[in-house]
């Protein structure tokens, strides 16, 4: 949401993610208005979540918000996001937690969503499921991606009934020194980021219309 104006772009409410695409993307303001002509509206509770966390948050400029499976259910779980596997690991004090306050669609909820998330990139939604956010799309989307791996991995080793190997306090420590050396020195997920662009490409680049 970089400029003066403090606009940003949300898909638009109604139609399949298949068929969202870069020119039917809705302009809001920081309060949620529309801004530019368009013959969509824009969901009451997506506009709740991301005015809040843009307008509180200045250095984020993207926001990702899921209702997968695995998100849903690690949401759903009291414990939450365990820190045991691979891609959790790397998440290490990275991951806050907002509890359900049914359909968020209430401003007077925006403080403590807010509060909640702090100064973190990463927030589960309570019941409802994961949020990511960053400094561009690249970021956002890695954050996301990690964190939905990480579910699937946790939802996994639940599923085999067997107890799982807990990781030392020491190598969690390790964790954000690890992703910065995995980034190679390059803006944070751009190169993930641009490897999904190129394969979405050879499948159907709709999107870009």
């Amino acid at each position: 949401m970089p400029g003066p104006e403090h606009h940003f772009l949300i898909n638009p409410y109604g139609l399949h993610y298949s068929e969202v695409k870069a020119s039917n993307l809705v302009k809001v303001d920081i309060d949620g208005n529309i801004v530019e002509q368009t013959e969509y509206a824009v969901n009451p509770a997506g506009i709740v979540i991301h005015t809040a966390i843009h307008a509180a948050r200045s250095d984020v400029h993207c926001i990702a918000h899921t209702h997968t499976d695995a998100g849903m259910a690690v949401a759903c779980s009291q414990e939450g996001l365990r820190n045991d596997n691979f891609y959790s690991a790397l998440l290490h004090n990275r991951v806050a937690y907002h509890d359900f306050e049914g359909i968020t669609v209430m401003d007077d909820e925006k403080p403590r969503l807010v509060a909640n998330m702090g100064d973190k990139n990463l927030l589960i939604l309570r019941n409802h499921g994961l949020l990511a956010g960053g400094r561009s799309i690249p970021e956002t989307f890695l954050n996301l991606w990690a964190i939905q791996r990480a579910c699937e991995v946790q939802v996994a080793t639940d599923a085999t009934g067997r107890p799982s190997i807990p990781v030392s306090s020491e190598v969690l420590a390790k964790s954000e020194q690890l992703m910065a050396m995995q980034a190679m020195g390059g803006p944070t997920g751009e190169l993930e980021f641009n490897a999904f662009v190129r394969l979405i490409d050879k499948i159907d680049p709709f999107y870009k219309e």
